[in-house]
């Protein structure tokens, strides 16, 4: 967390993060230019700089939309998360590199304006085989150039979380246009089968982790039912939580986490306000939980964060009957202060 606003702010993760990703794009790059330059030595530089670019930030692209659900499948995959906008900002640099390049070779060496040829060169726009799939790659750069713009927490802050994260699940709008994008490309321009196969490959790649980290979660989480009529639940016993660590409940669509910690229980909404990161996946340092994909903390009590921090999490009553412990999924308004259940 920091308390003032930063084009950007390198630390030391970052930087390593940013190098290993530099250094991947240059060796893919460097591959993909001698394996065209083998295989087609009459290329030239314009079409090599269009499909190296292209190729490259569709890759990038499946990697982005990847590391959520792998993350979610295995925690191993986290530090890809902190820094994934490095890697979103640096995808859409690239598509925008191949969206000129295109326009430059395509729709500006005639007497018509380039955008408008952009839309007019192909006009069959009724039929499924001939549509103009450049129109589509355009829209989905539109999309990521507004994703790109916005990836700052300063946009996350004043659009607020909600509307900002809704902003950019346009990501998967985007996907979509560019996989027909390039279908469409490669029915029309290209012979070898390959492409269309690689292409279905990777749409199978990201449905199924998408579908396999839900059906994870949906197994995983813990829907206890109603034992009394004071409105309680009751969860597990005081032994299954450890210590500085949080149980995850889900009750009457209240995401919940109950935290263990200093002989005492609270519970808190579980996601979180900046990226709606779980909570409950984390832990308390220094008194305060700790978000496990970018470090925002708030204390277990009342769900605020610690000053000059101004984020908030609903608050819920717990309570413990003995060894069991119960919670009433009721929200209190965020930064309301609950008293803790003591374990005896």
């Amino acid at each position: 967390m920091s308390t003032h606003y930063a084009p950007v702010l390198w630390n030391r993760q970052k930087r390593r993060y940013d190098r290993i990703m530099l250094s991947l794009i240059a060796l893919y790059l460097l591959v993909f230019v001698v394996l065209q330059l083998v295989f087609h030595p009459t290329i030239t530089p314009e079409t090599l700089i269009i499909r190296a670019t292209g190729t490259l930030a569709f890759l990038m692209l499946h990697i982005i939309l990847s590391i959520g659900p792998l993350c979610r499948i295995n925690s191993w995959f986290l530090p890809l998360l902190y820094n994934r906008r490095h890697l979103g900002v640096t995808m859409f640099l690239i598509a925008l590199v191949h969206g000129i390049f295109n326009i430059i070779q395509f729709h500006s060496l005639g007497n018509v304006d380039p955008l408008l040829s952009l839309f007019a060169s192909n006009t069959h726009y009724a039929s499924l085989g001939d549509f103009p799939f450049q129109v589509l790659g355009f829209f989905a750069l539109v999309i990521l150039f507004v994703m790109a713009a916005t990836s700052h927490d300063f946009w996350l802050n004043n659009l607020s979380p909600k509307v900002w994260k809704s902003l950019h699940m346009m990501v998967y709008v985007a996907y979509a246009l560019l996989v027909f994008h390039v279908m469409l490309g490669v029915i029309q321009l290209e012979s070898s089968p390959v492409w269309i196969g690689l292409t279905a490959l990777s749409l199978v790649w990201v449905g199924g982790l998408h579908l396999w980290s839900g059906t994870k979660e949906k197994k995983q989480a813990n829907r206890p039912e109603e034992t009394n009529t004071d409105g309680f639940f009751k969860v597990c016993s005081v032994g299954e939580i450890e210590e500085n660590r949080a149980k995850v409940v889900i009750i009457k669509d209240q995401n919940i986490a109950i935290f263990k910690y200093e002989g005492k229980l609270s519970a808190v909404s579980n996601i979180c306000r900046h990226q709606n990161g779980p909570l409950g996946e984390g832990k308390i340092v220094d008194g305060c939980i700790t978000c496990p994909w970018h470090g925002y903390q708030y204390l277990p009590g009342n769900g605020q964060s610690p000053p000059p921090f101004t984020e908030k999490l609903e608050t819920y009553d717990v309570k413990l009957v003995g060894q069991t412990v119960f919670v009433n999924p009721t929200p209190y308004p965020e930064g309301t202060q609950r008293p803790a259940a003591i374990i005896s």
